[in-house]
């Protein structure tokens, strides 16, 4: 199944209002996520799986990255073929 690590960095102080908006966002589509705040470089970790790879590059790109206070994004595909080795 396609999955997608996505790392977020944020303005400061802002990581509940966009987790909140990260998951509104979501309900809307057909994935599987799980998203936590974390300590560190960046401040969101955001794992995103759906059946379609296409679904998850067109919710990266046209709704998260567009989040107002989101400053930057790593985005990390799975190989699928390496998937539970």
């Amino acid at each position: 199944m396609p999955t997608a690590y996505v790392l977020l960095n944020s303005d400061l102080g802002s990581d509940e209002s966009i987790i909140n908006e990260v998951k509104q966002i979501l309900t809307e589509e057909d994935v599987t996520s799980e998203i936590q705040g974390v300590y560190g470089v960046y401040d969101i970790v955001l794992k995103l799986s759906s059946d379609d790879a296409e679904k998850l590059r067109t919710i990266i790109t046209n709704k998260i990255r567009k989040i107002s206070k989101v400053q930057s994004t790593l985005t990390m595909m799975v190989i699928e073929e390496q998937e539970g080795l």
